[in-house]
């Protein structure tokens, strides 16, 4: 795995005309076209046409002085799930090809496009973002830039977003987070990826895994892109965040439920991630969170993710459930079982927990932990085996749903050494600290970068 350009590095080269977006687009749609890569299995659709003439025109606002944002020029990739407008939005399924295009663009791809960014196409999802693995029978898996001659998972459900940024198909990817989907593929792929507060960017026009939990957020090749780009999807200015030193930072280190099962490898990297910070001046306490452990008790009686996407798939699953990925449908029909009662109980119980979990964290700057507890299983594995596939569905999301749960914000950023296997470190909050949160995890990822 190479080192990424960042937004701002491609930025300065469009600045300096080093580079144009044309160049930029046209490098990114050869890397998706190329045969011998995973470009086939990235995307369910490329827009070369119109990537090709946003690029065009993003040139010349630049020669005439006119730079729209920091993404102007850059090429993006966005997940299966976001409506275009004239494209029909199928969110990596089969089930919807014969559905109506969209009227218009879903606010975050409005945004993507008034900032001038260059949308080269749509990414390949875990069927309707229903799991944390990555795997679809319908278009294919595309394999993760680590070890890839033995095709791990790339993690889900945003799959596809994080192999079109690790090679070179796009700068930047849009995907969605219910329960990891964006932080599992940045971590099993080496990339960081933020999960905002839910209410910080409109769900609006993305097709809804849990209209509860859904989020909207980017992977990038640092955080400063992944800062970047949030604010753009919430519609603010793109700025960088408010810098913060990492000396005598106040963060915790939850003990209960998240560093059970680490892999030796995921273990070995977050203690050497948590001495490096401790050297460089962050006050790192061990704390228990019981909420943490009650969450299964929470949900004996159903999920909200599991609820509302019923809701929303019932009527097409009583027609066409051959059609859909077995493991999703399978999952998804289980909704049928939670009762409206159920369902206003588990809502009045989160208001609890979220209260609960935040009075715990109050005193901290971020939660600290590890983002997945393994590295990226083999795909051939997980197919082969039901048993295995949900195994290894529920560890991996095991970690990340706790924040979706919180309502909090998230950052997920690489803490492996250079060349082995992708872990990431996790940076939590409550919910509303997004810029803050974006600023600690700068100074997080200096630190870390700093090798001995």
């Amino acid at each position: 795995m190479s080192v990424l350009p960042t937004i701002e590095h491609l930025s300065h080269e469009l600045a300096a005309g080093r580079a144009t977006a044309v160049a930029l687009a046209e490098a990114a749609l050869a890397r998706a076209r190329d045969a011998a890569g995973e470009g086939a299995r990235v995307f369910t659709a490329l827009g070369a046409e119109r990537a090709l003439a946003a690029a065009r025109a993003s040139d010349l606002l630049r020669a005439a002085g006119v730079v729209r944002s920091p993404l102007e020029g850059i090429p993006v990739s966005i997940k299966d799930l976001f409506d275009v407008a004239g494209e029909v939005t199928t969110a990596g399924s089969t089930v919807l090809r014969g559905a109506a295009p969209a009227a218009r663009n879903a606010p975050v791809v409005e945004r993507l496009i008034a900032a001038g960014a260059v949308i080269v196409g749509r990414t390949n999802m875990t069927e309707f973002a229903f799991s944390g693995l990555g795997l679809n029978p319908h278009y294919g898996t595309p394999a993760n830039p680590w070890d890839r001659a033995t095709r791990r998972i790339p993690g889900g459900s945003s799959s596809g977003a994080a192999v079109s940024v690790t090679d070179g198909m796009a700068a930047v990817a849009i995907g969605s987070d219910t329960g990891g989907s964006v932080r599992i593929p940045a971590a099993l792929c080496g990339l960081a990826g933020f999960k905002p507060t839910q209410r910080r960017v409109p769900t609006e026009g993305a097709l809804p895994l849990s209209t509860s939990l859904d989020s909207i957020g980017p992977l990038a090749a640092s955080v400063r892109c992944c800062a970047l780009t949030d604010a753009i999807l919430a519609g603010q200015p793109p700025v960088p965040p408010p810098a913060r030193a990492l000396r005598d930072a106040r963060l915790a280190v939850p003990e209960t439920v998240v560093l059970d099962g680490l892999e030796p490898p995921v273990a070995a990297a977050f203690e050497a991630a948590l001495a490096r910070l401790s050297a460089a001046g962050a006050r790192i306490r061990h704390i228990a969170v019981p909420e943490f452990a009650e969450l299964g008790r929470l949900h004996a009686r159903g999920t909200l993710a599991g609820a509302e996407a019923w809701a929303w798939h019932r009527h097409l699953l009583a027609r066409r459930a051959a059609e859909y990925d077995p493991r999703v449908g399978l999952r998804l029909q289980g909704g049928a079982r939670m009762s409206a009662a159920d369902y206003i109980d588990l809502l009045a119980a989160r208001r609890r927990w979220i209260a609960q979990v935040e009075a715990r964290a109050a005193g901290f700057d971020a939660l600290l932990l590890p983002t997945v507890p393994v590295l990226a299983p083999r795909i051939d594995a997980l197919q082969a085996s039901d048993e295995a596939y949900f195994a290894a569905n529920a560890l991996i999301l095991r970690n990340p749903t706790l924040i979706n749960f919180l309502d909090g914000c998230a950052l997920s950023l690489p803490c492996h050494e250079p060349g082995a296997a992708p872990v990431g470190l996790m940076l939590a909050a409550a919910g509303g600290q997004d810029r803050a949160l974006l600023g600690l995890g700068e100074a997080v990822e200096q630190a870390l970068r700093q090798r001995a």
